[in-house]
């Protein structure tokens, strides 16, 4: 019998897909499963929904709801966060105050201003959460679903002992996406992906032996293909390889795409506002919990895609299996910088997680990876810190950004975004300029 504890699940959808997840194996059903959020009215709303799906499916499941922290900590076997410090109103000052200096981001959570502030914000927050791990559960892993995912990796395991990965779902969703572009089964595909998170690339695709990325290539030279993946396309034909993130999202990694509106026409010709989707999809989530709660149709437990079930499953039955997971680069990845965070697959089992040797990869992919190193890297120390001149330079060394806007521009943005989200960023009220090492 494990201990579970899911940090964040007032996030509504993630919460109860994680927990149909966890609750879809049998051997995990005897668990005690602790949900955690500091918002008590949506905490309340997924805790019904698990309560329902727990009576309906008589599992011998004991649930926790509370909204401290470290009690749910208490004796835990597996810690998975899924956290967004500042919420709306930090996302919206992400997206909006880059956008008056010319900066159009697509998602804004990973990479560019956004993903640099929200890596700021979190991994305070994140390190408390180790730092109450290593008192009250040592031994427990961390799976981390909270963005920006690689900085934040980064900095948990530069600050703490606790043993983490960091899972997001690009990889499997790409390939999932490859396997139909290119008409043949998904249990047929068989590939292996490296890189860093959202630079992921697929080093090999093959099905029965056969090299498929002759076929994978001529498929993106047909319109209605490369109509929904013009950045992909055009990455591949540049590069040689397919990345694992979506055209949408993957186009503000690169200087290539978001220069101007007519560039963002071209390559992505179906916009998308992530900021208003992210806002809507709040009060959507509610609804829709409500309903299911009001309806007199039994809940139903279906498995998605999501890595975490899995691996906990794994390490608690010994049932081996292989995921691209994010970790430090302990010479896995051979010409990218040592001690980065990278996304590289890892076999789990009973024992652990045994992240794979890959060597070198193509020149050109590591160039694009490093590009997002180096603003890893300076995020990361200024989230430590509260270096302003750190978060000055990750946006200097900011693909998208330092393609659009002169030093004196970048200082100014920076600045104003750290004036308007200081609630959420205590480490920059004394500022520490003098450069530090991060471990």
């Amino acid at each position: 019998m494990v201990k579970i504890v899911l940090i964040g699940a007032g996030s509504v959808v993630f919460a109860k897909t994680l927990i149909g997840d966890i609750l879809s194996y049998p051997e995990l059903q005897q668990s005690t499963l602790s949900l955690v959020d500091i918002n008590a009215a949506r905490l309340e709303l997924v805790a019904a929904y698990t309560r329902r799906l727990i009576g309906e499916q008589k599992l011998p499941t004991r649930l926790e709801v509370t909204t401290d922290r470290r009690r749910a900590l208490d004796g835990a076997d597996y810690v998975i966060t899924v956290i967004q410090i500042g919420g709306a109103r930090a996302y919206e000052l992400d997206m909006n105050i880059p956008r008056r200096y010319g900066v159009d981001q697509a998602v804004g959570d990973t990479i560019g201003p956004g993903g640099v502030f929200r890596g700021l914000r979190s991994i305070p927050v994140l390190l408390e959460i180790c730092h109450d791990m290593e008192q009250l559960c040592p031994k427990a892993w961390l799976l981390n679903y909270t963005n920006p995912m690689a900085i934040n990796v980064r900095g948990i395991y530069s600050r703490s002992s606790i043993k983490v990965v960091g899972l997001c779902h690009s990889v499997q969703a790409t390939a999932a996406y490859l396997a139909r572009v290119m008409g043949i089964p998904y249990r047929c595909l068989r590939y292996w992906a490296a890189g860093v998170n959202h630079l992921a690339w697929f080093l090999s695709l093959r099905c029965n032996g056969h090299d498929l990325y002759p076929l994978l290539k001529r498929k993106m030279r047909n319109p209605e293909i490369e109509q929904g993946e013009r950045v992909r396309a055009s990455v591949l034909r540049m590069f040689g390889y397919f990345v694992s993130e979506s055209s949408y999202h993957f186009s503000e990694y690169v200087p290539y795409y978001r220069r101007t509106p007519e560039e963002i026409a071209e390559y992505l010709p179906q916009p998308r506002d992530y900021l208003a989707m992210y806002e809507n999809g709040l009060n959507e989530q509610r609804q829709s919990t409500e309903a299911q709660l009001a309806s007199p149709e039994p809940l139903v437990i279906r498995r998605s895609h999501e890595y975490a079930s899995y691996i906990i499953h794994s390490l608690a039955t010994a049932a081996p299996r292989r995921f691209n997971l994010n970790v430090r680069n302990d010479r896995l990845i051979t010409n990218l910088p040592e001690g980065a965070c990278v996304e590289v697959p890892c076999l789990v089992d009973g024992t652990g997680v045994h992240p794979c040797h890959v060597g070198d990869l193509p020149p050109q992919c590591a160039a694009l990876d490093r590009g997002y190193l180096n603003v890893q890297e300076l995020a990361v120390q200024a989230a430590l810190t509260g270096n302003r001149r750190a978060v000055r330079q990750a946006l200097a060394v900011d693909p998208l950004t330092s393609a659009l806007l002169r030093p004196r521009e970048i200082r100014q943005m920076a600045d104003e975004m750290i004036e308007a989200q200081k609630e959420w960023l205590p480490q920059f009220q004394q500022p520490v300029l003098a450069p530090v090492v991060v471990g």
